[in-house]
């Protein structure tokens, strides 16, 4: 049975060519293209209708006028179930499309008007993607981050993808397109500054809410070193086994290090930079969710990427070269599909979530233990809720004193006392060697 989708559309007959320019435009803002059959009917029912070249020529001709900006239709005459039929595609990307000087987008199989908050922020992406990377700022060559900027000429030369003999800054980041006219573009200042000009804040959480954290940092610096700070806080916080493999112990991570690395990177690659927003990175018991600011670039879902061979929507061409080039993105386009491989040969579970103003990756992880409401480790025990945040934090660092704990909880150390005696009652934890140096081993 044929179905209209978001890049197809049926109308019984020509007399409908309004409300198919309407659709032609919701498709045209929604994926960049559409398909359009006069001749069928919603249902998918072939309808016979008379076809003459005049009727071809005025339907093309409806539809260039229609249309802002102006695009080009193809229009063919096509043969389906044995009857002739008109098919109608148009391609584009200088979206905002209006059809009668209206705005609107395509969702599942219906066309609804754009919002005026809905019509600005198209409008502000597009002029984003369109300039944003190659304007000037005030900062020069003084501002560039040189330990930077040497290692990525490091990997970029010793990988091939960068064909220079010596290191020159100057020449560098003139051929990647970030200095010009003896100014630092927003792309090469995003990159390679030294004025930390992007924000990361990374987190641990006593739960699976953003309530009680264990550990807080912001790391304020420039995209090519963020995604270094990222990956060890990620991998440092996360927990790993022994395995025999070979006679070797290797130490193998809970969650695959090549699928946290190609997220975090994607994250910073296609990011919007004109806002505000920042980066985040936060670790919750049961999972690790990489957020990215700005909102999810492609037309295409991550399923379709991990699915079928599709080209890549990039937002930041020049961030994102820059990155292939020093080999922290391995080709464009295979993200999703690599990461999805390597969690579902590792058992591991993953979401997302596209917001109007972000993107969000979630990796979940298997819980050892969960201290949330209702679900203790022994249903006959009971600990207090605050014991339940110092077992969090010693999961976190089993060698915290209880100087520490008293810092970090804002308790007084008799207090603090008091709640490991109740972990040690329990069974939660056990002292091992002495106070000074000794630490606390995690028992369930």
């Amino acid at each position: 049975m044929r179905n209209e989708t978001e890049t197809v559309e049926f109308k019984k007959s020509t007399g409908e060519i309004k409300e198919a320019i309407i659709s032609l435009v919701s498709m045209l803002n929604k994926h960049g293209k559409g398909r359009l059959i006069f001749g069928v009917s919603p249902r998918g029912k072939v309808v016979k209708n008379q076809i003459s070249e005049t009727s071809m020529r005025d339907i093309s001709r409806r539809i260039y006028e229609g249309i802002e900006p102006r695009t080009y239709p193809v229009v063919e005459v096509i043969v389906i179930d044995g009857v002739e039929v008109i098919e109608v595609t148009v391609t584009g990307r200088e979206q905002p499309y209006s059809a009668f000087g209206r705005y609107y987008i395509r969702i599942a199989d219906e066309d609804r008007e754009l919002g005026t908050s809905e019509l600005k922020r198209m409008i502000i992406e597009k002029s984003y993607k369109d300039s944003w990377e190659d304007q000037l700022t005030n900062y020069n060559l003084s501002d560039i981050d040189e330990n930077a900027l040497r290692h990525f000429f490091d990997q970029a030369t010793k990988h091939g993808r960068l064909l220079e003999t010596e290191y020159n800054p100057e020449n560098i980041l003139k051929k990647l397109g970030l200095y010009q006219n003896d100014k630092l573009t927003n792309a090469g200042y995003a990159l390679f500054s030294n004025r930390s000009p992007i924000t990361l804040k990374m987190a641990i959480f006593a739960t699976d809410e953003k309530l009680t954290f264990l550990d807080i940092k912001t790391v304020e610096d420039n995209i090519y070193n963020l995604i270094k700070e990222a990956q060890i806080y990620v991998e440092k916080n996360i927990r790993w086994s022994g395995e025999i493999i070979d006679f070797t112990r290797t130490e193998v991570p809970e969650i695959p290090t090549e699928a946290l690395r190609e997220i975090i990177v994607n994250s910073f690659a296609h990011a919007q930079y004109n806002t505000d927003t920042y980066h985040e990175i936060r670790i919750h018991p049961s999972k690790v969710v990489v957020y990215s600011p700005g909102k999810f670039e492609s037309n295409y879902s991550p399923e379709e990427y991990m699915k079928l061979d599709l080209p890549s929507s990039i937002r930041n061409t020049l961030i994102t070269k820059v990155l292939y080039m020093a080999k922290a993105i391995e080709q464009f386009g295979s993200g999703f599909k690599r990461v999805n491989s390597l969690c579902n040969d590792s058992g591991i579970n993953y979401s997302y979530e596209m917001y109007d103003q972000g993107f969000e990756f979630t990796f979940y992880r298997e819980k050892i233990i969960s201290l949330e409401k209702g679900k203790k480790p022994d249903a006959n025990i009971k600990i207090s809720s605050q014991a339940e945040i110092t077992f969090e934090y010693l999961k976190v660092n089993p060698g915290y004193t209880r100087e520490e704990l008293s810092q970090l909880m804002s308790k007084h150390i008799r207090t603090i006392q008091r709640y490991l005696n109740e972990l040690v009652r329990h069974g939660y934890i056990e002292r091992i060697g002495s106070d000074k140096t000794g630490y606390w081993k995690i028992k369930k």
